[in-house]
């Protein structure tokens, strides 16, 4: 956690680049330095590291020079159910609130937090707790007010209605006006406390989720764990290449071009692979899988467009693979 070394999606870059034009800096000037570009920040199945994040965070500070908790309350409401991709379905498809936030907790590395939560009970009331003691110091103040405004905007869309907090501690001085905070969190924060969270009735747990789903929760949460678990296993110079796929229009590139660009031959990086218990086409083949689960369960793209957008010459290639790796079609997947 403390090298933020670890790959998510370029979701929350977007975000903080369409944000940073609302505030009249430049989206390219927050990307600058970053090692992130314009395309792959536009690019739906772009992935980037979490450092890399943190460097856009501390350029957008730089650029606005706004005060920091508040620049991160305001970025915090732009974060949305379906900004979280298939993690986000997996919430909403829920039974119950409970369920939404013990999936929710359980699959958090897929999402964009920093500061990691924890659900706690205690009587009557519940707590949901963020630890912010890994973030960095100079950006911390941000993305805690940005991780803690999303989880009350991601809340308020899930059950139709505001969270009912009883308190609201936060980990920050208090400014000279909270009304801000107030207004997001619907009441005036406990501000310089020694950690931070929210605390709402314990029952609120119990309600059930207004678009819970038994069968579409257990097929979300099913492609949430499968998608974590390729992102963990893969080191060294399958991770690399694993990499090099993921970046636009990487997988339109072929082993010879990425060993290329990787300073050896394909002989060389087959043998690589090899020794690591893999391949250049189960590499290929595992991206492709992953982007194919997710953008087919937000159902914004037709099974043609999500083939091109995959690297296919044509729908059919796309669906034999897809009919290879789940033993269905991806029309009835999507059903």
């Amino acid at each position: 956690m403390t090298d933020w070394d670890f790959p998510r999606g370029v979701g929350s870059v977007a975000l903080l680049a369409g944000f940073a034009e609302e505030l009249g800096v430049p989206g390219e000037r927050v990307l600058r330095g970053t090692g992130i570009d314009a395309a792959t920040a536009r690019d739906p199945l772009g992935q980037v590291e979490a450092h890399q994040e943190l460097a856009v965070v501390r350029n957008l500070l730089a650029a606005s020079g706004d005060d920091p908790a508040e620049l991160g309350l305001r970025a915090g409401q732009r974060y949305h159910a379906t900004s979280y991709g298939i993690w986000g379905y997996a919430v909403i498809s829920s039974g119950t609130v409970r369920d939404a936030v013990e999936v929710a907790l359980r699959y958090v590395e897929l999402t964009f937090v920093f500061c990691v939560p924890e659900l706690r009970g205690d009587g009557d009331l519940a707590q949901l707790c963020c630890h912010d003691e890994a973030v960095p110091s100079d950006v911390r103040p941000f993305l805690l007010a940005r991780d803690m405004a999303a989880i009350f905007t991601l809340i308020r869309e899930l059950l139709g209605t505001p969270l009912p907090a009883r308190a609201v501690r936060l980990r920050l001085p208090e400014p000279a006006d909270p009304a801000p905070f107030a207004e997001v969190f619907g009441t005036v924060p406990e501000f310089g406390c020694a950690s931070s969270g929210v605390v709402f009735p314990r029952e609120l747990l119990d309600r059930r989720m207004p678009q819970a789903n038994e069968h579409t929760a257990a097929l979300c949460e099913q492609q949430c764990g499968q998608l974590l678990a390729r992102r963990r296993e893969r080191t060294g110079v399958a991770r690399v290449v694993r990499d090099r796929l993921l970046a636009p229009g990487g997988l339109r590139s072929g082993m010879a071009e990425v060993a290329a660009g990787l300073g050896m031959t394909e002989r060389t990086l087959r043998r690589k692979l090899a020794a690591e218990g893999t391949s250049f086409r189960a590499l290929a083949d595992e991206v492709r899988e992953a982007f194919a689960e997710e953008l087919l369960a937000t159902g914004a793209l037709s099974v043609e467009q999500i083939a091109y957008r995959l690297g296919y010459a044509e729908a059919s290639s796309f669906i034999h693979a897809f009919r290879r790796w789940k033993g269905t079609s991806p029309r009835a997947a999507r059903s």
